[in-house]
């Protein structure tokens, strides 16, 4: 058992009331974390607004080494980083690894991108009169984020809001504290001033936090209801960035290369036992190709190895919680008794913990809750299709709208899939709809602003317009 305080104002600080972590693959228990207080989160908002003063005052030169410099501890505690992660929330080593060097990534790519926020002098009517448009931070941000990537989500909304330098008060999900109390270990060794990075845990805090008078700015990556929820409470305007759930379908279509589909499905609805926002959930072939995928889908999942993801040569870990097994296996069963066929063998997984195997369905029709909901466990439904717009009308739903796959060697159905898919990002004959220098978001259901890129620093900007007239004609 570790002890993990809150951070506040440049301080670790404790609490009365705790509450207890388990490891997903065993339900040992790994951590004891004071519970913020009303206090607490009041302390925090009140320390990033004071330290905004002068940070926002800092040079963005001054920032950007600061990040760079974070970035290199980040490095050097990848090991400590990574097995953080994987003890909290199950995925593998090697995968919390590359979440920690991407962290890393993200620290360095906003320390360039502070010295990038370039403003504009608009012309006027007349000479004697100059228009600046500039932009300045938001202020304080409340940023709140889930549990499945916890490093990486939090570094999205950290890195940008200190790049354009807004001060945050970071919540972090309960099912993962050890490893943000890590990153924040790295951000005082680093010198972060106090209060301009703070760090809260606990149940019940975030409508606080999000309602508190002097936040500028929201930045939540979470469940739709959860953010519905945030959305509404808002009672006064102010920005918000939200990427929500969606179930992110997948269309193979008559011209695909199959094996390659077949290997972007497993790894893009398998990965991190499909605990990912943008895990493939749903998939639609062409009847033509639909049991050449399915026979090539299924054996690349039945050779995932599932286990503890702190051992070696483990390819999938456990659920994160036990609600996440109880949805997984509820949706195998509900696909089973409305008729669809399970493709991969059965196979026993660890019981120590929250495991599931890792299912293929077939033949699933629209009611079935895997081809409804967003599973967030390692579940596809597979249904066929006679041709490419009945496919992009099963896509394309009012609820979901951050990430669509397509695989297709046709170049007409590869404009067509990028024009119709009404997603925030779509991904074509690749697995990996996102990269750090371009814009990520969703729409409709799955939410609104972006991260990543130049936009996502952007996201903790306001624009200021002067205009000022000073007499010169320029004659």
């Amino acid at each position: 058992m570790i002890e993990i305080r809150n951070y506040i104002d440049g301080a670790w600080r404790s609490s009365a009331e705790t509450f207890t972590v388990l490891n997903p693959a065993n339900r040992g228990q790994l951590a004891r974390v004071a519970q913020a207080t009303a206090d607490d989160v009041d302390a925090a908002v009140v320390a990033a607004d004071a330290a905004f003063q002068s940070w926002r005052r800092t040079t963005p030169f001054e920032r950007a080494e600061l990040l760079r410099g974070i970035a290199d501890i980040v490095d050097r505690r990848e090991g400590e980083l990574a097995l953080a992660v994987t003890r909290e929330m199950g995925k593998t080593l090697a995968e919390s690894s590359g979440e920690v060097q991407k962290l890393a990534r993200a620290f360095r790519f906003y320390a360039e991108e502070a010295v990038r926020i370039m403003g504009e002098i608009v012309p006027n009517e007349t000479l004697d009169v100059t228009s600046l448009v500039s932009y300045e931070p938001v202020g304080v941000v409340a940023a709140i984020t889930p549990w499945n990537y916890p490093l990486e989500l939090i570094g999205w909304k950290l890195c940008a809001a200190l790049a354009a330098g807004a001060t945050i008060v970071v919540k972090p999900s309960e099912y993962s504290t050890a490893s943000a109390a890590s990153l924040f270990e790295c951000l005082e060794e680093a010198g972060v001033p106090a209060g301009v990075a703070n760090l809260v845990y606990g149940r019940g805090i975030g409508p606080q936090l999000v309602a508190h008078p002097l936040v500028g700015k929201i930045a939540f990556t979470g469940s739709t209801q959860t953010g519905n929820r945030i959305a509404r409470s808002v009672h006064h305007a102010i920005p918000l960035s939200m990427e929500l759930g969606g179930s992110c379908p997948m269309i193979v279509t008559e011209h695909a290369d199959v094996a390659k589909a077949a290997a972007g499905a497993a790894r893009r609805g398998f990965r991190n036992a499909g605990q990912i926002c943008i895990a493939v959930n749903r998939i639609y072939v062409h009847r033509s190709r639909y049991e050449e995928f399915l026979a090539l889908l299924a054996a690349a999942v039945d050779e995932l190895r599932v286990g503890d993801g702190a051992q070696q040569n483990v390819d999938m870990g456990p659920l994160a919680n036990e609600e996440g097994q109880r949805k997984a296996r509820a949706h195998v069963d509900d696909a089973v008794a409305l008729g669809a066929r399970v493709l991969t063998a059965e196979r026993r997984v660890p019981d120590t913990g929250y495991f599931v195997a890792p299912t293929v369905l077939a033949d699933c029709t629209p009611e079935m809750l895997v081809m409804r909901e967003e599973t967030f466990g390692p579940i596809v439904g597979v249904a066929p299709v006679d041709s490419l717009d009945e496919a992009i009308g099963l896509a394309n739903r009012r609820d979901s709208g951050l990430a669509a796959y397509a695989y297709t060697e046709n170049l007409r159905e590869t404009h067509r899939l990028s024009a119709l898919l009404d997603y925030g990002n779509v991904a074509i004959n690749n697995p990996d709809p996102g990269i750090m220098n371009a814009p990520y978001g969703g729409r409709k259901g799955s939410g609104f602003g972006s991260e990543h890129g130049s936009e996502g620093l952007h996201g903790y900007l306001q624009i200021k317009h002067t205009r000022i007239h000073h007499g010169a004609s320029g004659a």
